[in-house]
């Protein structure tokens, strides 16, 4: 089985989580990166308008046999906007599909996230991991947006991370 992680990450989260990801399959790891940082104001704009930003990182060499695991972060209840141009790219070559994020979750899950994906994926994912910044925050007082923008990730918490979809990717495998 060859895997392939693609990851974008704004604050690192998503980075440290996909480069566990990736070392724990073996994996090549393929990080989406833009030439400018990304302000808020971009992200709501993109997110709004359904743009899809400039990015520099080639997904040609991923084979349509190869399970691809995307890591990203999602923004206002959809996938990171970097990541829209490497769905465009791989749309028509994939066959099977993960979805991992760690985002803030202050706000709750992320029920639409999986229409989203088949909207630009063109099939629905083999699975979805939403993991949540707030889940690893204490209840009280309840996180805010500030909270959990906030955090990073620390080692114990990748590594934590990484088991988890590490064993639901396999579980999703064998079924």
């Amino acid at each position: 089985m060859k895997v392939t992680v693609i990851s974008y990450s704004l604050t690192g989260n998503n980075e440290s989580l996909a480069t566990s990801v990736a070392s724990a399959f073996s994996a090549e790891h393929i990080r989406i990166t833009e030439s400018k940082s990304r302000a808020m104001g971009k992200i709501a704009f993109d997110m709004l308008f359904n743009r899809t930003p400039k990015v520099s990182s080639t997904v040609n060499n991923v084979e349509s046999d190869c399970i691809v695991i995307f890591v990203g972060p999602v923004w206002m209840g959809q996938v990171a906007s970097p990541l829209r141009s490497c769905f465009n790219s791989l749309k028509t070559r994939l066959n099977r599909y993960f979805f991992v994020s760690i985002s803030g979750g202050a706000d709750g899950p992320n029920p639409k996230l999986s229409s989203e994906l088949m909207k630009r994926l063109g099939k629905k994912p083999t699975a979805i991991i939403d993991l949540h910044i707030a889940d690893l925050l204490p209840s009280e007082p309840k996180p805010t947006r500030n909270d959990t923008s906030a955090y990073r990730l620390n080692n114990e918490d990748v590594k934590n991370l990484t088991s988890k979809i590490v064993k639901a990717v396999q579980e999703a495998i064998v079924k």
